[in-house]
């Protein structure tokens, strides 16, 4: 059997990716890809929760990439990510370097080890100025039309709504335009986080991070001409504190319903992971509350397996 030259660590938000993946990437001649559907963007840091920091291990910067490729507004599909994904992989393993997927988009991990065959899909003006005019809850039903709905993240706003639309027209009027990604073997390390130290931590960082300027990070993003519907497209700190900087959302009500969002959206990441097994990958689980010694032991061992 070939070696599983990939190794990937997920696991739901507040769980410490990012420290252990770097730790893993430092002992193993490593490289970081992050499967982060937010630290693609420039300016959006503390908000997706960059930690950069986090990448330097005994002065040693550990190379990261798909962070900070893109500008705040910027259209970015999972066809554009698996793309960038492949060049990134290649790349890194032509020169000698092991590469470690990182990150808690479910979607888009799977899209990568599993070989998604997707559509790129251009714009529809059209369509669009037609949908346009239409409420969020008339989309939803647009949007039923074609496929049944399993969440909401397609309607959290009109914009999703209206570019889930112009996915699935597109899809229903071709053959098949699909560029085919081969899928990728890989060793997946999973950081499991009990529920209620998890909600702690969730807690613990909303504050740390409106204390680090996570309102006054959006407000640049705005002023530099983002519109709030861009931002609030991205959801979760992106989506509550643009409401609260355009005045629909007092403080209070913002951290309140945006405290709420996080857990819900950790509670959706476990789910697809859940989800992940069931259709037949295998996660290795590890207790991210172990000393990080005793999880790298842990993981070599996983590694070692395979």
């Amino acid at each position: 059997m070939e070696k599983k030259t990939l190794i990937t660590v997920l696991g739901p938000t507040a769980s410490g990716k990012t420290a252990f993946a770097a730790q893993l990437a430092y002992r193993l001649n490593g490289e970081i890809v992050s499967a982060d559907s937010r630290q693609i963007y420039r300016q959006m840091d503390i908000g997706t929760g960059k930690d950069l920091s986090e990448y330097i291990i005994k002065g040693n910067s550990i190379p990261y990439h798909l962070i900070d490729i893109r500008e705040p507004g910027e259209k970015y599909t999972l066809f554009n990510y698996q793309h960038d994904f492949h060049n990134t992989y290649s790349d890194i393993l032509s020169r000698g370097k092991r590469p470690i997927l990182c990150g808690g988009t479910g979607l888009y991990i799977e899209s990568v080890l599993k070989g998604y065959n997707l559509p790129d899909v251009p714009a529809n003006p059209r369509l669009r100025l037609e949908l346009e005019e239409k409420t969020v809850e008339e989309l939803t039903g647009i949007l039923q039309s074609y496929r049944p709905l399993h969440n909401t993240t397609d309607t959290d706003s009109k914009k999703r709504a209206i570019r889930a639309i112009e996915i699935e027209e597109y899809k229903s009027k071709q053959e098949s335009s699909a560029t085919t990604f081969p899928p990728v073997e890989s060793i997946i390390l999973g950081l499991d986080i009990d529920r209620e130290l998890r909600r702690k931590k969730i807690t613990t960082r909303l504050h740390t991070r409106l204390e680090e300027g996570m309102i006054e990070e959006v407000r640049l993003i705005l002023d530099s001409g983002v519109s709030p519907e861009d931002l609030i497209y991205y959801g979760l700190e992106y989506k509550f504190v643009t409401l609260h900087v355009i005045g629909r959302l007092s403080y209070g009500e913002m951290f309140q319903q945006l405290e709420i969002a996080i857990h819900q959206f950790a509670k959706r990441q476990m789910t697809w992971f859940r989800g992940m097994e069931r259709r037949g990958f295998v996660i290795h689980w590890i207790e991210t509350n172990l000393p990080m010694e005793q999880k790298l032991q842990l993981a070599y061992s996983f590694i070692a397996k395979e």
